[in-house]
């Protein structure tokens, strides 16, 4: 008898050559930078050159919830303007209905960007700003010495030094993404980053006066983030609206509008509630499948 074939040799395991959660929607660090028609770029890194098509895996995602990451590039780049979703003018149209002259503003985790001191030069000349790395927050008071409506603070969002119903307004910009950068599934967000976001907004409902506004400007899709803010214990009222330049290669933002005082909806309430629902269970293996006519036919004659 001829002898029996062996059988190929089995395929090597699958290897991803992107790091565990570098394409999860909605969380990956990437999606703060947005540079020209839709590519993005991490702080310190190099742009891509024009007609090259970067092939090699990505190095792992800095620790952009690590205060000396950002204390080390500030001191790198001092005041110089980098913008997380672009300047003021791209979603100044949804924004602007929200302000009053008179308004008390609170920006959180300011960094470098110019929006402080674009708002001030547009009439809103009350804004005071927040950053956990002093080294930011010194390059940013030197830089606009000239503006004294503008003030600057070393201060954890996590833990705001300001009195009950402070501000009428509070507005961040990227900033929240930083508490999810590192979550690999965005559907079901770990417990840790799920209390690290609500003890930020616990804060932001508190410095908020009633009839003031929270207003949160970020890539997160709605089904991603809305969870989050429909909170009933924040009493606040959410909407949302997409924004973008109206280019086809580019990505779309949204801004979160949460006013202190106004009730949710009813599906914005839903959605809160499933936030806190535990992830689903793996599912069940599937049944053996019954043996076919053939197999039958086999084990009858005891073959």
């Amino acid at each position: 008898m001829p002898a029996a074939a062996q059988p190929p040799p089995a395929p090597p395991p699958f290897r991803s050559v992107f790091p565990p959660g570098a394409l999860s929607a909605g969380t990956g660090p990437d999606r703060k930078a947005h540079v020209g028609r839709g590519r993005h770029v991490a702080p310190g890194a190099p742009a891509p050159r024009a007609g090259m098509e970067r092939r090699r895996a990505p190095a792992a995602p800095p620790r952009y919830g690590r205060r000396r990451f950002w204390d080390e590039l500030y001191r790198r780049e001092g005041a110089e303007t980098r913008e997380w979703l672009g300047g003021l003018s791209r979603f100044l149209p949804q924004l602007e209905p929200e302000l009053r002259p008179g308004d008390r503003i609170l920006v959180l985790g300011c960094g470098n960007s110019a929006l402080s001191h674009d708002l001030h030069e547009l009439g809103y000349t009350d804004v005071t700003s927040i950053d956990f790395s002093a080294a930011c927050i010194a390059a940013m008071r030197a830089r606009y010495a000239r503006c004294p409506g503008l003030r600057w603070a070393v201060m954890d969002i996590r833990a705001l030094a300001f009195p009950d119903a402070s501000f009428d307004i509070v507005l961040e910009k990227g900033t929240l993404d930083v508490l999810l950068v590192e979550e690999t599934d965005p559907w079901h967000v770990s417990p840790q980053a799920a209390a690290a976001m609500r003890r930020v907004l616990t804060e932001v409902s508190r410095v908020l006066r009633p009839g003031g506004c929270f207003i949160s400007i970020t890539f997160a899709q709605p089904h991603f983030r809305k969870p989050h803010y429909a909170q009933e214990a924040f009493g606040w009222s959410l909407r949302h609206a997409a924004c973008g330049d109206g280019d086809a290669g580019a990505f779309h933002y949204f801004l979160y509008v949460m006013r202190k005082g106004q009730p949710l909806e009813p599906r914005d309430v839903a959605l809160g509630r499933r936030l806190h629902r535990p992830p689903p269970g793996p599912a069940p293996p599937p049944p053996p499948a019954p043996p076919d006519d053939d197999e039958d036919y086999l084990l009858a004659i005891q073959l």
